[in-house]
């Protein structure tokens, strides 16, 4: 199959998203499908890398987030672009400019083109765009509703995702069904890494034998309310000097964070390293003793999967996205408050068996998340697609296709 993947954040962008397709495209790749990528630049010109996969369009930055960019696609270029790999569906990874491209390219070429949807506007918007406070949240979800209506069909990562879509204010008739995101298991998992190197980083980052440690990564931005996690983490660690917490990942509230932990005198236990490279992730992982989070925002956590597979226990907010992730008393807890989360890693903290015992149930489920599944899911998803494109596909066909993929 001919399959190209549209996107407006591509490498070397660091985010969840360009994970994503990134690991889409090399499944897909891996399974012998032929994957085109028509993407952002970082200069000005378009042109084509990768040996000629990759098309990267003419692009300006935004002041949106770290190296964001707004492509401005040439027509005539993309579609000879798609016609000289002879693609046959187009899956999008954004509702704006490149996403536009891509329905409009399956329009010119008679072609589907279907879309994931991977980000909660209505939870983010207030924090990216200029006087976003001011802005009705009926008027954003107008906006996400026209730009995703005329997409042929949607792949959700989330039962949450599914059921947002759905709503009657969205878009409850196209047809769609879920499909998580993956993880490379093996990668994350503390088999491979050397017990030396492990012990190398703890004690450069100031840490005892005897610490439990609480792991957050991920971007450090208001919208994954890292100011609340840090503010309860600073309550817990003044209540057990043995609990130290490592913040991985960077981002517009650290700086805000890093200060308030020097405020309280206690930067020797509440650490930040700043942004870590996705190759020495798995090292940082291996730190950890529980795996933290009080994000509310999440579509389908990409960081979650990951603590999974490193075989950390979970403590987290309360959040449909963490559905299929998080099991109460199982691998961990999702709390209905801020308080209750702080209560619960005190309490935690101190059961070293049972956060082993959690770890290895997080092993279990992270087994759901292979690379295998999720690149058949996605081909299944595919050719229920294609079977009866330019009709209109049925959610309940797309969802049988897509369930006949065991884990």
């Amino acid at each position: 199959m001919n399959i190209a993947l549209f996107s407006d954040s591509y490498i070397p962008t660091k985010s969840g998203v360009v994970t994503v397709i990134m690991q889409l495209r090399k499944v897909l790749s891996d399974m012998g499908h032929h994957v085109v990528v028509v993407t952002v630049s970082e200069h000005s010109a378009t042109n084509i890398t990768e040996n000629g996969m990759v098309l990267r369009v003419q692009s300006i930055t935004v002041p949106v987030g770290d190296s964001q960019y707004l492509g401005l696609p040439h027509k005539i270029r993309v579609l000879d672009f798609l016609k000289s790999h002879n693609v046959q569906i187009i899956h999008s990874h954004t509702e704006f400019s490149i996403g536009h491209m891509a329905i409009v390219a399956g329009h010119e070429l008679g072609i589907p083109v279907i879309a994931t949807t991977h980000t909660m506007w209505e939870d983010y918007y207030r924090h990216y765009l200029t006087l976003g406070n001011l802005i009705p949240r009926k008027v954003v979800r107008k906006m996400v509703q026209q730009a995703y209506k005329q997409f042929y069909a949607f792949i959700n990562v989330s039962q949450k995702a599914h059921d947002y879509f759905n709503r009657s204010f969205m878009l409850p008739k196209t047809p769609s069904a879920i499909i998580p995101n993956a993880i490379d298991i093996e990668r994350f998992s503390k088999a491979h890494l050397s017990d030396e190197d492990v012990q190398k980083l703890r004690s450069s980052l100031g840490l005892r034998p005897e610490d439990t440690v609480l792991l957050y990564v991920g971007r450090v931005v208001e919208e994954k309310r890292v100011e609340e996690l840090c503010d309860l983490i600073i309550n817990i660690t003044k209540k057990n000097q043995h609990i130290k917490t490592v913040f991985v990942g960077s981002g517009g509230a650290a700086e805000y964070l890093e200060e308030s932990v020097r405020k309280n005198n206690l930067s020797e236990n509440i650490i930040f390293t700043g942004f870590v490279d996705y190759e020495n992730l798995p090292r940082y992982y291996a730190l950890g003793d529980i795996f933290i989070t009080a994000s509310l925002s999440e579509m389908h956590s990409m960081t979650i999967l990951e603590a999974l597979a490193a075989g950390l226990p979970i403590v987290c907010r309360r959040d449909a996205s963490f559905s299929d992730t998080v099991y109460d008393g199982k691998n961990g807890f999702q709390c209905d408050t801020d308080g209750a989360m702080e209560e619960t890693l005190l309490e935690l903290a101190s059961q070293k068996e049972k956060c082993a015992e959690f770890g290895q149930f997080s092993r279990t489920v992270a087994k759901q998340f292979s690379f295998t599944t999720y690149g058949k899911r996605h081909v299944a998803f595919y050719n229920a697609v294609l079977d009866v494109f330019p009709d209109v596909v049925s959610s309940q066909s797309l969802e049988a296709a897509v369930s006949q993929i065991l884990s």
